[in-house]
Order: structure tokens, then sequence, then C-alpha cells
């Protein structure tokens, strides 16, 4: 059996470009960027910090993700998607999953 012939040289196609993938936020040919519904996801300071802050176990403190989320420019835009998408889990917007159906309960009463 002969050894595998050894091309130390990168193939062409290595690289997948993530705005041709669609992420959100990824700049776009001639610096136009994606302005999809969740390209405010990519300006969230939360993406920024351990996720684990965001999704404490029961019981655990919420603390040092609401910190974060005071700061955050797209707090607003955040908690709209978890209203609207009724996420169960994890401090969204600033908001513990109790807070939001509160929210969603007053907002409907009104």
């Amino acid at each position: 059996m002969t050894a595998p012939f050894y091309n130390p040289e990168a193939p062409s196609d290595w690289f997948v470009d993530p705005a041709e993938r669609g992420v959100p936020g990824a700049p776009m040919a001639g610096g136009v960027e994606d302005d999809g519904a969740l390209s405010w996801q990519t300006e969230a300071l939360c993406a920024q910090t351990d996720p684990e802050a965001f999704f404490p176990e029961k019981g655990g403190s919420t603390r040092d993700a609401k910190r974060v989320c005071e700061t955050c420019d797209v707090r607003a835009q955040c908690l709209e998607y978890a209203l609207a998408n009724d996420e169960r889990f994890g401090i969204w917007g600033g908001l513990s999953e109790r807070e939001r159906r509160r929210l969603k309960r007053e907002q409907q009463a009104s």
C-alpha cells in the first residue's frame, strides 16, 4: 500500500463566506448589512458574554444577566422577540420568564 499524496496547499473552497450562508449581521457584498428579522442579535451584548448567565439553573441568580441587559442597545428588540416567540427559558430583554409572562398578561388586559 502506498502513502496518499500530501498537498500542502489549502483547497480553493476552504473558506465559506458568512454573508453567502445568510448569517444575520454579516456584511454583504458592497458593505450592505443583513437587515433580517434577527439581525439585532449581532449587536446584543449577551452574545459577547457567558451564555450561562442568561440561562441560570432553577433558583439561580439572574442579577448578572440583567445587569448586562441594562446597557444593551437592542434590549427592546430582544424583549419583543421573546414575547412574540413565547420564549420560556432564560433572560430576554432584561426580563425573566416569569416577568415576561406578567408583562404579557398586563398587555392583554389593556
